[in-house]
């Protein structure tokens, strides 16, 4: 039996993953920011399930959260970063706030709760931290400027804690998937206002991400599963084929840049 706590278990991969660790017999404290969407949760799994209210921009209640569940369950061995949304505008189009809030939820959230469980995985030598990314956090695409920030910054905080973690035994993985249904595009997301400049570049992505149909997010709790179960995580993990062709392509390109340029680059000694 593994005891996991998992951000943003109302809907979406933290839902699915949620029921799959329950299905099987371990134990989840589930935050949402409306405890009402995991009461038939808690009705189905008794004392195996615990409900918390939160609000992951929140550092103290975030905390708070975390002691709670570690007061219930006695220890954590499954920590699942996921609660996040979806900002989608170009970056002329966002305003300050949005920015600002894209940063709080994707990244300071994630960041709080890594701070709050990090004294516990490192005391028991022992524990998996999975910090949900995307494969919009190795790469950047148009109308998804601010998303792909708070992504980016996540992937570089979570390698540093990676390294930082090693020592003591805790490992760290960075769960990048690829076009899954859940309501990261739908109604948690926000939008800019947009501008009429624009249009020819919404458009256009807006073609290409209509030619991709989403996979059912369900078919990801099996993998999940094994992934935590696996007694050497890798440090980043794409969920889903479709990763695969978008990073090798970027990194094929990037390299290539890397090369035509190098001469000039070591002139700089």
């Amino acid at each position: 039996m593994k005891t996991w706590f998992i951000t943003g278990a109302s809907r979406g991969f933290g839902r699915v993953w949620a029921r799959a660790a329950l299905d099987r017999g371990d134990r989840v404290a589930a935050t949402a920011r409306d405890p009402r969407t995991l009461e038939d949760l808690a009705q189905a799994h008794g004392d195996r399930f615990l409900a918390l209210t939160l609000d992951v921009t929140d550092r103290p209640a975030v905390f708070a959260a975390v002691s709670r569940a570690v007061d219930t369950f006695g220890h954590l061995d499954v920590v699942v970063n996921n609660a996040g949304y979806g900002l989608f505008g170009m970056v002329e189009e966002t305003t300050e706030q949005q920015a600002r809030a894209q940063m709080e939820t994707n990244f300071f959230g994630a960041l709080w709760v890594t701070q709050a469980v990090l004294p516990l995985l490192r005391a028991q030598a022992h524990g998996h931290l999975l910090q949900v990314s995307s494969i919009g956090g190795i790469g950047a695409f148009p109308s998804l400027g601010l998303y792909n920030a708070s992504k980016w910054a996540l992937e570089g905080l979570s390698e540093a804690v990676a390294a930082e973690l090693a020592p003591f035994g805790p490992r760290v993985t960075i769960v990048e998937p690829g076009p899954y249904g859940t309501d990261w595009s739908g109604g948690s997301a926000v939008h800019t206002d947009p501008i009429e400049a624009y249009k020819p570049v919404r458009e256009a992505r807006q073609a290409g991400a209509s030619g991709r149909t989403p996979a059912d997010p369900t078919v990801t709790a099996p993998v999940i599963l094994q992934l935590v179960d696996a007694e050497r995580p890798p440090l980043r993990f794409f969920v889903g084929p479709y990763p695969y062709a978008v990073a090798e392509k970027l990194y094929r390109e990037r390299l290539a840049t890397w090369d035509e340029w190098r001469p000039l680059a070591e002139q700089a000694v």
